[in-house]
């Protein structure tokens, strides 16, 4: 039989940082999630990736401009510095593109010469399908080459709902995405270079004397902290959004998908993050290094081992159960021998929300506990049989 000893683990709120979702299992007894008017939505805690409520999440569905959140992110991982001028061409001036006709627009002119900051601020903040195109030709020397990029980017992201066949989101056959995969796209953007994720909350951008708003009606509100992210809108996807906010040290991500109308897609979303920041809280339920138990080990130059996990574990809990939540470790054997070294597995910490099991992880060994001299084993070897 397995040995186990309890624990009773203190959550203590999280100190803002990033950290890989571990534990994404839901936990039981979560507060009854807002009715949303929407095809499709998922709310995301940042910091654990975990899905707090969702709807149709994986529904492959129009992104529309939600496309350009991918643009930005080839943008900032290419080798290029923000400081580069690009030299507008041809295909990125709207005159002679009726693809453009009635779309978003920085209004660039064939031969302009722009900063791939200001081109990069002009996707993001005016939406404009001109700018995609212009850091399309600059970074890959043409459009399939950079939509090849960002189909490669899908990839590595394990975007499993996604394709995209455009660098600015216009409707086109074969290109999808789903909620959950822009939220997943959204929390890489949130956690990639500051500066660029800055421009996300810019609310204007004024270009060659033309002012344009951002969009996100969100980003105006004053009742919550939204610092992103981007707004779409096509005949055949509707009215989309995603928006994400601070709350103290905590940040949420929401995406609504095919809203009935601008104010609309506000409204959902809104009411999405306001539920996340009114029921969860993100604790920190385990700290790398820290010992969790001492267990006895035999045959060794020492009686007792310490024993932890070598990762910060975060969770986003209802902030009603935060109370009930325990964890115990589990012995991968009954007794624990010398020689052994530090940070080797010997069983698993699981956590516990009252009764069910939520989330589990390695538990291992914080130091090394060498082979005990000829007398301390021989007196181990007696009280062990006794």
């Amino acid at each position: 039989m397995l040995l186990k000893r309890r624990l009773f683990i203190a959550a203590s709120l999280f100190a803002m940082s990033f950290s890989p979702a571990y534990a994404t299992e839901v936990v039981s007894f979560s507060p009854q999630p807002p009715a949303i008017n929407a095809g499709a939505w998922v709310l995301m805690d940042y910091t654990t990736g975990q899905i707090l409520t969702a709807g149709n999440e994986h529904q492959q569905r129009n992104p529309a401009s939600l496309t350009k959140l991918m643009t930005g992110y080839v943008v900032d991982r290419a080798s290029i510095s923000p400081t580069d001028i690009v030299t507008v061409g041809r295909d990125a001036w709207a005159k002679d593109n009726p693809v453009f006709v009635g779309s978003s627009l920085m209004f660039l002119k064939e031969g302009d010469r722009v900063s791939v900051r200001d081109l990069s601020r002009g996707l993001i903040v005016d939406s404009g399908n001109d700018a995609c195109v212009a850091l399309a030709d600059y970074i890959a020397g043409g459009q399939p080459q950079f939509v090849a990029m960002m189909n490669n980017y899908v990839q590595k992201l394990n975007l499993r709902d996604t394709h995209f066949e455009t660098v600015h989101g216009l409707d086109a056959p074969g290109q999808h995405s789903s909620a959950y995969d822009l939220a997943v796209l959204s929390r890489a953007i949130i956690h990639g270079e500051p500066d660029f994720y800055h421009m996300y909350s810019e609310k204007s951008l004024t270009w060659n004397g033309i002012t344009q708003q951002n969009r996100n009606g969100l980003l105006w509100d004053k009742t919550m902290n939204v610092d992103g992210l981007k707004t779409g809108h096509t005949s055949g996807a509707g009215f989309n959004l995603i928006a994400s906010a601070v709350d103290g040290q905590r940040r949420l991500i929401a995406v609504v998908m095919g809203a009935e109308s601008a104010k609309g897609r506000e409204a959902q979303a809104r009411k999405l993050l306001q539920w996340g920041q009114k029921n969860f809280d993100t604790v920190q339920v385990l700290r790398s290094g820290k010992q969790v138990g001492i267990e006895r080990i035999w045959y060794g130059d020492k009686e007792k081992i310490s024993l932890g996990t070598e990762q910060d574990f975060w969770m986003a809990l209802p902030k009603a159960e935060v109370a009930n939540i325990k964890a115990k470790y589990v012995l991968d054997k009954k007794e624990l021998v010398a020689p052994i070294a530090a940070h080797q597995r010997v069983g698993e910490i699981e956590l516990y929300d009252r009764d069910k099991l939520v989330a589990h992880w390695p538990l291992v060994t914080l130091e090394s506990v060498n082979e005990g001299g000829v007398f301390s084993r021989l007196s181990d070897y007696f009280r062990h049989k006794a």
